[in-house]
């Protein structure tokens, strides 16, 4: 898998860090905030999230747009700003306090910057968030910094348009003039492996069961399935 590669893409949430479960638990504390009808039925909440992000993609912040969708489809009358504002206030907690590392992650971008790879994040995460992971997040401020593993990261801020499209990482092959089969990207959902699909990158995908539900197509489209980064660092014998 790693034969021939110069530098290692990661996307953030649900690849190097356990949040896709984190960021559903804050999107179902925010709909109850905001819903004008009292019920408690939420749906698949991920899906609903998944779904807004890839129609809003293009869009300047797509999570306003994100934000604009529930407050019109739960009746609140917040301004999708606002909405947007109470979604960040409720998540402070879980992304300084309870987000961590996936099992063994950090040991494996160790023995990978160890090895000589260049280590790249490029993620739609916002950067308000990835600078709570850089700098307070107790977890991973613990096992591996990420300012002394990664020699580039890439945030939401840093393209015009999200994944699926492919934006994020041409921007990294120029930036590091490296050609695409030089590079590998390692995503959990199907959005990123498209997106690196469309950037002509080979993709590796991390198992994370918040994306079970597109795990035919993910399996199909990407070069390679990893279950864990313990199976990793043994198949590669890092």
């Amino acid at each position: 898998m790693l034969e021939g590669k110069k530098v290692l893409i990661f996307d953030m949430d649900g690849t190097l860090i356990d949040s896709v479960g984190v960021w559903n638990d804050v999107d179902r504390a925010l709909i109850q905030k905001i819903r004008a009808d009292g019920g408690s039925d939420l749906g698949d909440v991920q899906q609903q999230r998944d779904e807004a992000l890839r129609r809003f993609s293009k869009e300047p912040n797509p999570y306003i747009s994100y934000c604009a969708l529930l407050g019109e489809r739960y009746g609140c009358a917040m301004s999708p700003e606002k909405i947007h504002t109470l979604r960040y206030e409720i998540a402070q907690d879980f992304l300084k306090n309870v987000i961590d590392y996936k099992p063994d992650a950090d040991l494996f971008l160790r023995k990978a910057k160890a090895a000589g790879y260049t280590l790249v994040i490029a993620t739609t995460t916002k950067r308000g968030n990835m600078d709570i992971y850089r700098t307070q997040n107790v977890n991973m401020g613990a096992k591996a910094k990420l300012d002394e593993l990664f020699s580039l990261i890439y945030t939401r801020e840093d393209a015009k348009e999200i994944k699926p499209n492919p934006e994020i990482y041409l921007r990294v092959l120029k930036e590091l003039k490296v050609k695409p089969e030089e590079c590998l990207v390692f995503e959990d959902s199907l959005i990123g492996i498209e997106a690196a699909k469309r950037a002509g990158i080979p993709s590796a995908a991390v198992y994370d069961p918040y994306s079970d539900g597109e795990r035919e197509q993910i399996n199909a489209l990407a070069d390679f399935q990893i279950d864990s980064y313990a199976q990793l660092m043994e198949q590669e014998d890092l």
